[in-house]
């Protein structure tokens, strides 16, 4: 191994004072000359002449204080650097945690066995102690270890004989070690030598030993002797495991104390469970007595038998388990194979369509629209023409089975919504449609997408519906790259799945009548050109064709581009609570911004009735938009009429009788003592009074 080449990743000016010596002491080890360390430390703007020369002549190395040039590949690892032929194994979802005998790395060349672990000839049994304490535990907290030991003839080995002690503190002990530090047995009492000593890696309770008493989640334990200690060790730092504290255990194996930082007792298991199946995967063989939380580990700082336990290394990896599953998730190829197109004796069948004509199964729909076209309400006229094989808009849906997930409406709504939906359509049953209430849990979809396949692998759902998108989506959705690993996401659930995507998505501000039917969705253009299906809802002006609608209904018209299929013809719908009814009478109606024909890219003159239409555009996005429009920032979610008038004052046609009239005909919004609010949810002046009380 190079140490000179592994220096080029290691910056000195990120590094701590003890670190940059360490990789002095390294290289001295290693039988570098000065001249490297001092080289690349010269780069570093605190590098003062003579202060590398000074402090080599200190390194004077004793079996307790030996620096190997593990240290400089462990610095070189942090900062970027990736070994050649490395592979790392990761697992699958339905993977169990088993060992077959054979390592399933695929290449140990890669291993960096040259670092022995060597043990010290004198040993600060005391010092050991105190850092193993200080590094996972604090002052206050309990511990719990055990120095009784009884033999076990059958196995030849020796066994803790008691539950050991478990009601004193970090503190206690610490002073103990201050008053005597050259005795560990005043600290934690005698102990028999040829069996060593045991400690509890999770704080305790002061109460007793069991799961129960252990007080806080933090650690687990990765223990495993079926290679040998050089290739334990390389092979838990290639992993990058987020170690807190490594130690020798003084028999075969190594003990390492893992951050888990659990919740909660599920969170711990899972974390676990990941862990253990990572390790056996890339070859270590894991005792699954050990997933316990309040087990016990080797005590560093006593003798067992020939050896001594004591402390190989301190924090080293990744510096947290959420950071360690990504570097695993990240560095495992599960892309398929690369095939040849001649090789092909026939083509494979295509994906069953869900909706004919519009969507196969393993594939992605959006719909998009503005605020209050019942977006949620045709999502839900869909799902349940899916469960009941029907109609939907008009086309054909393929009988199958649909998780609905929910982000947006409370429960009892949501529930209520289905089953009003479900009545006007004259659906007698929901079977095969199932549920998941997520409105308010706050996460995104790198969190979600692993959660749901888990729950989801053995329900073979056809369809999965988001509503709405951005409710897991914490990226910029302006900015095409975070929103390509956002639908990236959402590709990885329809393909471990085998299910297909369907969700819903708002327009963008202002009117959208002069736009393509593909640049109305809001954010970047990968929202018009991920989904293999885009149906997006416009709001069109009955007016035109000399219609009315009744109180409460709105008119839309549906535009298609579709990747797998012909697009259809625009589809006119008619919303009236709590579906929409498709008709033939709009057809020559114009979207109420005054914009031709949704795939027409030719625009008129603007008529009167055009620009009439775009001030109630106007109208209605200042209104939807108030709280960015709002100077005093009122607590109020919407504007009064006043507020309104006076926005407007300046342009022409925008009269208060107007502005109520465009109001009240909108079917979205009505007005109340001044105040304007959505249709429907002030249903009359007790209600209101009521609320306030």
């Amino acid at each position: 191994m190079d140490l000179i080449e592994l220096l080029n990743y290691i910056p000195p000016s990120s590094l701590e004072y003890q670190e940059w010596v360490n990789v002095g002491m390294a290289l001295k080890h290693e039988g570098y000359p000065l001249e490297v360390w001092d080289s690349w430390s010269q780069s570093d703007s605190r590098y003062k002449a003579k202060d590398c020369v000074k402090r080599w002549d200190t390194f004077k190395e004793s079996t307790s204080s030996i620096v190997t040039g593990g240290t400089i590949y462990d610095l070189a690892l942090r900062f970027g650097y990736v070994p050649a032929n490395r592979e790392i194994t990761t697992f699958g979802w339905e993977d169990e945690i088993e060992y077959d005998g054979e390592t399933i790395v695929r290449d140990k060349a890669w291993l960096d066995t040259s670092t022995v672990i060597e043990e010290p000839k004198v040993m600060d049994s005391c010092d050991e102690l105190r850092r193993y304490l200080q590094a996972l535990f604090k002052p206050d907290e309990y511990v719990g270890y055990c120095v009784d030991a009884v033999y076990d003839e059958s196995k030849k080995k020796y066994n803790p004989a008691s539950k050991g002690v478990y009601d004193r503190t970090v503190k206690q002990i610490l002073e103990a070690i201050k008053k005597h530090p050259k005795d560990i047995g005043y600290a934690i009492g005698d102990y028999n030598p040829e069996a060593g000593a045991w400690i509890r890696f999770n704080p305790l309770d002061g109460k007793g030993v069991s799961n129960q008493n252990v007080a806080d989640l933090r650690y687990a334990l990765v223990e495993s002797d079926n290679l040998e200690l050089e290739q334990q060790k390389a092979l838990m730092e290639e992993l990058k495991i987020p170690i807190a504290i490594m130690l020798y255990s003084g028999g075969k194996s190594i003990h390492s104390i893992v951050r888990i930082d659990a919740v909660n007792e599920p969170e711990y298991r899972e974390k676990v469970d990941y862990l253990y199946k990572v390790c056996e995967k890339n070859g270590l063989s894991i005792d699954k007595q050990n997933k316990n939380p309040s087990r016990l580990s080797r005590l560093p700082g006593v003798q067992r038998g020939n050896h001594k336990q004591f402390i190989i290394a301190e924090n080293i990896g990744c510096a947290t388990f959420e950071e360690w599953k990504d570097y695993i998730e990240d560095s495992t190829d599960t892309l398929p194979e690369i095939i040849s197109f001649s090789d092909l004796t026939e083509l494979p069948p295509l994906a069953p369509e869900i909706i004919q004509g519009v969507l196969r199964k393993g594939h992605k729909m959006l719909i998009a629209g503005a605020s209050k076209a019942g977006k949620s309400f045709l999502l839900i006229e869909l799902a349940l023409s899916i469960v009941n094989g029907a109609e939907w808009l008009g086309f054909k849906c393929k009988k199958g089975k649909v998780l609905y997930i929910n982000l947006e409406v409370d429960k009892n709504s949501f529930l209520k919504r289905i089953d009003d939906v479900q009545k006007v359509l004259g659906f007698k049953e929901a079977a095969g449609l199932d549920i998941w209430n997520l409105r308010g849990q706050n996460v995104s979809i790198d969190k979600l997408a692993p959660r749901l396949i888990r729950r989801a692998r053995t329900k073979n759902y056809d369809v999965i519906v988001f509503d709405p998108l951005y409710k897991i989506n914490e990226g910029d959705e302006n900015n095409a790259s975070e929103m390509a690993r956002f639908f990236n996401h959402l590709d990885y659930v329809c393909v471990q799945l085998q299910t297909s995507i369907i969700c819903c998505h708002h327009h963008s501000k202002g009117a959208q009548g002069g736009k393509f039917s593909m640049d109305r969705a809001s954010g970047s253009g990968v929202f018009a050109r991920d989904p293999d299906a885009l149906l997006d809802m416009i709001r069109i002006d009955p007016r035109d064709v000399g219609k009315s609608l009744e109180e409460g209904q709105t008119a839309w018209r549906i535009a298609s581009t579709l990747r797998e299929f012909r697009s259809p013809e625009d589809i006119d719908v008619i919303f009236d609570y709590p579906i929409h009814i498709v008709t033939d009478e709009l057809k020559e109606a114009k979207p109420m911004s005054g914009s031709d024909s949704l795939t027409n890219s030719k625009r008129g003159n603007a008529t009167k009735a055009e620009k009439q239409n775009q001030k109630y555009e106007r109208l209605m996005s200042f209104i939807e938009n108030w709280s960015e429009y709002d100077q005093k920032k009122q607590p109020t979610p919407f504007p009064t009429v006043a507020e309104a008038v006076e926005y407007f004052k300046s342009d022409k046609g925008f009269s208060y009788s107007t502005i109520k009239r465009w109001i009240k005909d909108s079917g979205e919004y009505e007005i109340q003592h001044g105040l304007i609010y959505p249709l429907g949810s002030v249903q009359n002046d007790q209600n209101e009074k009521n609320f306030e009380q």
